[in-house]
C-alpha cells in the first residue's frame, strides 16, 4: 500500500505550525522550513507548494546532502557540454526544471560556500548561469529550504552566508517534535497502524493495549513521526493474532545478543558497575493478564523501561541514568526495587 502524505495531529503546536505555512503559501516568497529528522519538512514543502498559484508548476526536490560537493552547483544550476571531465552534453538544472514552480532545497546548511554565492545570486535576481555558460538564464523559482541546524549559529560561526539568510528568511516554519506534541502520538499511532491493518487485509483494527499506548506517549521519539510509524508498523505486522489489541512493542530494531558489537562498545567502560547483567534482556514490553492490577501494571511497565534502557545502553548505568534523564542514584534505587541487580549476580 503506498503510502499517502497527510497531516495527522491536533496539538496546538503542530496545527500552528501547519496555518504558519497556510498563510505563507500564496505569497510568492522564499521559506524556511525547520525541524529535526522526521518532523515532517518535506510535507510543509509540498503543502507550501500546493496551496500556491504554482500548484500546476513543477515541485523539484533536491538533497543538498546527497551529492558530493563537486556535483552540486552541476546539480543546481546545470552544466555546459564540454564544461568539465564527463559533461558530455548540455544539462539542466534544478533551477531550471523548476521553472514556473517550486524548488525544495532540503539540508540547506550542507551546502558549500560557492555553492552559496551562486544561490544567493539566483534568489537575488532571479538567474542562473549553467557551469561553462557565459550568459545568465532567467527563471522564475520559488525556493523553499529545509534544515535542522540553527542556521543563525551557523551564520555567527562563518559557515553559512548573512546575505543570503536574509534573502530566505522572509518566513520561517519550525515544526514542533513529536515528544512536545500532545495527544499526537497516540493519534498519529492509531493512524499508522490502522493504514498497515488494512495493508495486511485484517477485518478489523483491534487497537493496541492501554499498557502499548502508555509506552508509546512515554518514549521520547529521537526520530519523530518517522521513527513512530516505523515502531508503529512493525509492531502490527509481528502480531499474531489480528483479533487481538497488539501489546509488544520493539523500539530498537536493531537490538539483539548477537549485534555485532562497535569499537566504542567493545572498548572498557567508564566506571564499569560490577553488577550489570552480561546478557541482553529483551526489549520487547512483556504482556500482562487481564488479572493484573494497575499497581502490578505500573510496576511491570517501569521494569520494562528499566530493562530495555540499559540493553540499549550496553548497560553502562551512567549513560542509562542519562537516558532516562534519572540521576545515578534514582537508577540505582529503580533498579534494586525491580531486583534487576540480584538477578543479574545471581
Amino acid at each position: 500500500m503506498e503510502r499517502s502524505n497527510q497531516f495527522v495531529g491536533q496539538s496546538l503546536a503542530f496545527l500552528d505550525a501547519v496555518e504558519r505555512a497556510s498563510r505563507a503559501a500564496p505569497l510568492n516568497r522564499p521559506v524556511l522550513v525547520i525541524g529535526e529528522r522526521g518532523t515532517g519538512k518535506e510535507l510543509i514543502a509540498e503543502r507550501l507548494h500546493h496551496l500556491s498559484s504554482r500548484w500546476s508548476g513543477p515541485l523539484i526536490t533536491m538533497n543538498c546532502a546527497a551529492l558530493p560537493e563537486t556535483l552540486i552547483e552541476a546539480e543546481l544550476f546545470g552544466h555546459e557540454a564540454g564544461s568539465f571531465t564527463g559533461a558530455a552534453k548540455t544539462r539542466h538544472g534544478r533551477f531550471e526544471e523548476a521553472d514556473g514552480g517550486t524548488l525544495f532545497l532540503d539540508e540547506l546548511a550542507t551546502l558549500s560556500s560557492p555553492a552559496q554565492d551562486r544561490l544567493l545570486r539566483a534568489v537575488e535576481y532571479g538567474e542562473v548561469t549553467r557551469i561553462g555558460a557565459s550568459k545568465p538564464i532567467r527563471v522564475d523559482v520559488r525556493i523553499v529550504a529545509a534544515t535542522n541546524e540553527h542556521l543563525p549559529k551557523l551564520v555567527d560561526e562563518g559557515r553559512f552566508r548573512a546575505d543570503l539568510l536574509d534573502r530566505l528568511s522572509f518566513e520561517v516554519v519550525t515544526l514542533p517534535p513529536l515528544r512536545v506534541r500532545q495527544g499526537d502520538i497516540s493519534l498519529l499511532a492509531d493512524h499508522f497502524a490502522r493504514r498497515m491493518a488494512a495493508e495486511l487485509e485484517w477485518p478489523q483494527w483491534p487497537g493496541f493495549t492501554q499498557r502499548a499506548v502508555a509506552a508509546l506517549e512515554a518514549y521520547l521519539w529521537p526520530g519523530n513521526v518517522r521513527e513512530l510509524r516505523n515502531v508503529v508498523e512493525r509492531a502490527v505486522y509481528r502480531a499474531e493474532d489480528p483479533d487481538c489489541q497488539v501489546d509488544a512493542l520493539q523500539f530498537d530494531p536493531f537490538h539483539s545478543p548477537w549485534a555485532p558489537a562497535d569499537s566504542a562498545s567493545a572498548a572498557p567502560l567508564e566506571n564499569p558497575e560490577p553488577s550489570a547483567p552480561r546478557e541482553a534482556p529483551a526489549a520487547e514490553i512483556p504482556a500482562l493478564t487481564a488479572t493484573d492490577g494497575l499497581r502490578s501494571a505500573v510496576n511491570a511497565y517501569e521494569r520494562a523501561l528499566l530493562v530495555e534502557a540499559l540493553s540499549r545502553n550496553r548497560f553502562n548505568q551512567r549513560a542509562t541514568a542519562t537516558a532516562l534523564a534519572l540521576s545515578y542514584d534514582q537508577l540505582r534505587h529503580a533498579m534494586k526495587r525491580h531486583k534487576l541487580q540480584e538477578s543479574a549476580a545471581a
